[in-house]
């Protein structure tokens, strides 16, 4: 299978050429399925775009938003990434209650969080044997994660769940995630990796052995040609 691959001077350059295919394939998924279902990702590129894409115009009540990863933490922390989400971009467009769906995080219980989770997508996604997203927007960290698919960590090896809590031993701390064939499902999966750190971790996704224990970005690999890596030449350079 091919690589679709965009590349582009620098971030912002990035995030507007993104915002405006976000902008077209929401319309023609809402004109054709009359709704859009995301599965958004944290981290300062994506910001960008969410920041971009409020500025928009788009009928936002057919767009539905989920998290494809949380940190382990209140939605009013600093790290939270339902907080950036909401204050780069649903605030700002007022997105109404029923179309925004964060991860329930309860600090002191972890497991408990995860399945009241999966259990909202299971809901949302009804009759499906995984949660098919219109779009999932994904990041990938300089190890090679992405959401929080860390390396070594348990949740790599998960293929029944579609969303779990995550211990992450570098961290000491649970994240909550997306598997990956709760990712792998969407119809359209975007990359959008910036920054020179993440070089190394981009070649060894690209060229190197399969090892996704060690580089589980290597795990999205979806079985259609939906999955499109938009980067920053620093990282292809």
């Amino acid at each position: 299978m091919s690589r679709q691959m965009h590349a582009f001077e620098n971030k912002e350059a990035l995030s507007r050429a993104t915002c405006l295919a976000f902008i077209a394939l929401a319309r023609q998924t809402i004109e054709e399925r009359g709704l859009f279902r995301v599965a958004l990702s944290g981290g300062s590129t994506p910001q960008q775009l969410y920041e971009m894409l409020a500025e928009t115009s788009l009928p936002w009540d057919r767009i539905h938003w989920f998290w494809g990863d949380e940190r382990c933490v209140p939605h009013d922390h600093a790290d939270s990434n339902y907080r950036m989400v909401r204050e780069a971009l649903l605030d700002p467009i007022g997105a109404a209650d029923d179309t925004v769906f964060p991860v329930p995080v309860d600090v002191d219980d972890p497991a408990a969080t995860a399945q009241r989770y999966e259990a909202t997508l299971r809901e949302q996604f009804a009759g499906q044997d995984a949660p098919q997203w219109d779009l999932a927007l994904q990041g990938m960290g300089d190890d090679a994660h992405t959401a929080s698919l860390f390396p070594e960590t348990q949740a790599i090896n998960e293929t029944d769940r579609w969303f779990v809590e995550n211990w992450v031993p570098k961290f000491d701390a649970h994240r909550f995630t997306l598997t990956a064939p709760a990712i792998n499902s969407a119809r359209n999966i975007w990359f959008l990796v910036s920054g020179v750190n993440k070089r190394k971790a981009l070649d060894s996704v690209w060229n190197g052995p399969s090892q996704p224990a060690q580089v589980p970005s290597q795990l999205i690999c979806p079985d259609h040609e939906g999955l499109v890596w938009w980067i920053t030449h620093d990282v292809l350079t």
